[in-house]
């Protein structure tokens, strides 16, 4: 009698598409955690010059910060992959009760993309043939069958991301030498996020300068709003 080998199925890799979802979630992460953290210090800094008060308010902002983010991209992700799979399930009843209708429209998107409308109804028969619901949703949502946007992914990132980010201005403002602990914190935040700004426009193939530049504007407003309301206090 013949043994069975069981084997494993193959893990699936990560389309682009997830993989830049989570590292969007980390770039805003750590940018909200730069910004929101810097904030606090700075209205505390400016209130007392006592070191621990002023680390405590750091630490209390920047988990709270961290735990914030992680929860609302879970939250925005997971609504993402419920329309995502309700998408799905709609065109799974469509291909039973309406094939020639998606078969039509699987052509036409061929015939869109500048291809004869023969040639297209071939294209369109083949695929449907081979792999009808696949076909159906990558034309018309650009989805791929059994990749759906992570909100654990998303909200890990975000996590440890934000923490990351959070702790330059929390170090700087706390542990550099009073001389120069307000010059070296602004610095540190405005190369922090010179940086987030930098990776986002990567990420999102957009103008690097401008969102550099854009992002170390926002934090020297936001350094000087937090600044004022500490010397309201």
């Amino acid at each position: 009698m013949k043994s069975v080998t069981m084997t494993k199925p193959k893990k699936q890799k990560k389309t682009m598409a997830e993989r830049s979802n989570t590292l969007r979630a980390g770039v805003l992460g750590s940018n909200d955690g730069i910004l929101t953290v810097v904030g606090v210090l700075f209205s505390v800094a400016v209130a007392t010059t006592n070191t621990f008060t002023i680390f405590i308010a750091g630490l209390s902002d920047l988990l709270a910060c961290a735990f914030s983010m992680a929860s609302g991209e879970y939250a925005s992700v997971s609504s993402q992959k419920d329309t995502e799979r309700a998408a799905i399930e709609k065109e799974r009843d469509l291909i039973k009760t309406n094939y020639q209708d998606e078969l039509e429209v699987v052509a036409a998107y061929y015939v869109d993309r500048g291809v004869k409308q023969v040639t297209a109804d071939k294209i369109a028969k083949e695929l449907m043939e081979k792999d009808a619901l696949g076909t159906v949703v990558r034309v018309k949502y650009d989805l791929q069958l059994g990749h759906y946007m992570s909100p654990w992914d998303a909200a890990f990132s975000s996590l440890v991301s934000a923490s990351a980010g959070g702790i330059f201005p929390l170090v700087a403002m706390t542990l550099l030498p009073a001389s120069i602990k307000w010059p070296g914190t602004i610095l540190a935040v405005t190369l922090s996020v010179a940086l987030t700004g930098y990776l986002s426009a990567k990420l999102g193939d957009g103008l690097v300068k401008t969102a550099m530049v854009r992002n170390i504007i926002v934090g020297l407003i936001t350094m000087a709003i937090h600044y004022s309301v500490g010397l309201m206090l």
